[in-house]
């Protein structure tokens, strides 16, 4: 089950990788196909507003941020009680039997050895799990918070359908991507509960008394590239909320006009859709956290990267084009790339 839930995942990723990564190739001859691509991928300023044919108001971003936040709780929730229950990182006891079994004629030191490493190694797995989903929750709480408190929409303001829905999947995709190495075992961890609730009812269930300090030291414990990666995750996290309210500024509350204004400040000086780096920055500090082995979180990087690298550069060309006195020491999305 658990294989197939990693390639399943993988291979979605994929899927939506690859034509984005071929419209964004330089031939020619792709025009029609980039063309294609762009319309389904344009929303806000760059999508034309007489254009409104599979499109929703792009207010609707709440309703995939409220999604976010409810499934990632979810899996955050249910793993997170996994871990403490069943895997508490902390230092085992010797086995003292065991090695006296050894020493007086055992002849499977070496597989208890192998073992108790394999159960280490699950056990950190287990917990990476929960801090790298702690680390999304914090992303799309402070997301959704944004498209309620921040941003004031026009009405006027679309996005295509499609757009729409993959956000939808996204936000389903990417938190399960960050815990699927054990997915299966929360998933039957929780089964079972349930069906020991319905069963025996309320009265008959283990009841299980949860410290909040033996709940958070395991995560203190975790190795040094969860540490640096969470610090790269803030480093985006907070640029992004800056950006966020920088084009947020932009617009007057109640402002019904489509007059738009070049943003100046903190990344924007640097790059036409900072708040698009920061993103990448973000799940870039997913991909550290994860400590770099994970195929899965690093496709889901890779779709990031190529789905914000083809916005970026059609928001970057519509500036561009409606602003004479636009700084043409902007790039697109990564500095001193053109």
């Amino acid at each position: 089950m658990e294989i197939g839930i990693v390639w399943l995942l993988r291979a979605a990723w994929i899927a939506g990788i690859l034509p984005i990564l071929l419209a964004l190739l330089p031939f020619s001859r792709l025009s029609w196909y980039r063309r294609t691509i762009l319309e389904f991928a344009k929303r806000g300023k760059i999508l034309q507003s007489s254009s409104k044919k599979f499109t929703v108001p792009q207010k609707f971003f709440c309703h995939f941020y409220v999604w976010a936040v409810i499934w990632t709780a979810l899996l955050l929730g249910t793993t997170w009680m996994y871990a403490y229950v069943s895997t508490p990182l902390i230092s085992e006891p010797f086995n003292f039997p065991a090695i006296t079994s050894q020493l007086t004629g055992g002849s499977s030191l070496f597989s208890w050895q192998k073992s108790h490493s394999s159960r280490r190694e699950h056990r950190f797995l287990v917990w990476k799990a929960v801090f790298l989903l702690l680390l999304m929750e914090v992303q799309v709480l402070r997301r959704l918070y944004e498209t309620i408190y921040t941003f004031n929409y026009s009405p006027s303001a679309r996005m295509h359908f499609f757009g729409y829905l993959t956000g939808f999947f996204f936000y389903t995709a990417a938190p399960l991507s960050l815990c699927s190495n054990c997915i299966p075992e929360v998933y039957h961890f929780a089964a079972n509960g349930i069906a020991q609730f319905i069963v025996e009812g309320k009265g008959q269930m283990l009841v299980v008394e949860v410290s909040l300090l033996d709940a958070v030291i395991p995560l203190a414990n975790l190795g040094w590239r969860q540490w640096i990666g969470a610090a790269l995750f803030f480093w985006g996290w907070i640029h992004q909320f800056r950006c966020h309210q920088i084009l947020a500024s932009l617009r007057v509350p109640g402002e019904q006009g489509a007059e738009y204004k070049i943003p100046h400040g903190d990344w924007f000086e640097i790059v036409s859709s900072p708040h698009y780096l920061a993103e990448i920055v973000i799940y870039g500090g997913l991909v550290v956290a994860s400590g770099g082995e994970d195929l899965t979180i690093w496709l889901i990087f890779g779709f990031v990267v190529v789905n914000l690298a083809l916005a970026a550069a059609e928001t970057h060309r519509w500036y561009v084009r409606k602003f004479d006195n636009y700084p043409r020491n902007r790039f697109a999305i990564i500095p001193y790339i053109h």
